[in-house]
């Protein structure tokens, strides 16, 4: 494990920060090394699956919580492997209760009772990052997205045992999962209830290991599923897919998928709100006399007639050619911005056109800059 890096390190964290502070962090540098933004990238890759592995622990209190305590032996496989009774290693850091090794020291004081391990559980949830256009955000879109999740193995159907082993009682605690011990204390002598230790809490020791799941009844596998991005999602917002998170135990339900939108900057729209905006350069010529222009909108293009002494900085509106509403109807709106461009490079033949033009200019032609100057006159008035 000398080449694995401290997860909190990994997110450019410190130890005790809030969850708040994980998700902020994992969303941010899931978005720099994402491989959609990174195609063929192996370096961007890599940190994209450490980033994941260390989010995974970290956004999960009981796993955080053993591996503040135990480092990486709290939630690795390679520590630990073989000394189970399950056929050793714990993958995917499930089987660990912190509440219970507090029981085992401190014997249940308060009524406490040992978690019943073969109670039903649900799986915890899994998060995954999908990048998608600006275009695809405002309009929706299917994206098929491949994520790495934990399974039952279907080989011994969850329960660790060889095909054709049968799961043996355990001799401690005779199938209960729990054992009885009797400890004096300052306030007499008090019994207690805790997890088996030999089994931890099964009621069965497995005599011949799955050769699939080395006994743990569980498999990372990758899975694939086709998300329904829905029209006007925006940057940051998250997907539910109920049931297709890591599956559960005991006959539990599976936790849920959350799926992180990312959407991709545009050449020439920008989002606020709802409301789509652009930029359009025209000519002196078109500002000053009026001119019709070709806009570029979401559904494609759309003509609109600049009005006589257009100033730069104007803004026009376009009715209901924004983003749609999410899970709403109607749209927003999209504003263009003008923007006057000022010609270059002009000819002699052209610098005496302007200058013949310049002269038969008044007041009237330029307001702005006749008000302009009687301030500046006002303000040096003795």
């Amino acid at each position: 494990m000398a080449d694995k890096r401290d997860y909190y390190e990994v997110l450019g964290l410190q130890k005790g920060a809030s969850e708040d502070e994980i998700k902020k962090a994992f969303r941010k540098q899931a978005k720099q090394y994402h491989p959609d933004l990174n195609p063929g990238n192996k370096e961007a890759e890599a940190k994209f699956k450490e980033i994941n592995e260390a989010y995974e622990v970290l956004s999960d209190k009981d796993k955080r919580s053993r591996y503040d305590r135990f480092g990486f032996a709290g939630v690795d496989p390679n520590y630990g492997a073989g000394s189970t009774a399950y056929g050793g290693g714990n993958p995917f850091g499930q089987d660990i209760d912190i509440g219970d090794i507090f029981n085992s020291f401190f014997g249940g004081f308060g009524g406490r009772s040992p978690k019943n391990q073969n109670a039903p559980r649900k799986g915890s949830d899994v998060e995954v990052s999908v990048t998608i256009t600006f275009e695809e955000a405002a309009k929706g879109c299917k994206k098929e997205i491949t994520y790495q999740s934990v399974e039952t193995c279907k080989d011994c159907k969850g329960t660790g045992a060889a095909e054709g082993n049968n799961l043996k009682t355990c001799p401690d605690c005779h199938g209960t999962g729990t054992v009885t011990a009797q400890k004096r204390t300052p306030f007499g002598v008090v019994q207690t209830s805790q997890s088996c230790e030999k089994c931890r809490g099964k009621g069965k020791i497995i005599e011949k290991p799955c050769p699939k799941c080395s006994g743990v009844g569980r498999i990372r596998s990758s899975r694939t599923v086709t998300v329904t991005v829905p029209a006007g999602i925006s940057q940051d917002q998250i997907l539910n897919i109920t049931g297709h998170g890591n599956s559960g135990y005991n006959g539990g339900p599976s936790g849920d998928l959350h799926v992180y939108v990312n959407v991709k900057k545009h050449d020439i729209f920008e989002r606020k709100g709802d409301d789509v905006w652009c930029e359009i350069p025209i000519t002196f010529t078109q500002a000053a006399i009026g001119h019709e222009v070709v806009v570029p909108t979401l559904d494609g293009k759309a003509s609109y007639t600049v009005h006589p002494g257009t100033q730069p900085g104007d803004i026009f509106k376009l009715k209901g050619k924004g983003i749609p509403h999410l899970n709403s109807r109607g749209r927003g709106d999209q504003y263009v911005k003008v923007t006057v461009e000022v010609p270059r490079n002009l000819t002699e033949e052209q610098k005496k056109i302007l200058a013949q033009f310049d002269k038969t200019c008044t007041t009237k032609n330029y307001q702005k800059r006749s008000g302009f100057f009687d301030k500046v006159k006002n303000l040096f008035k003795d």
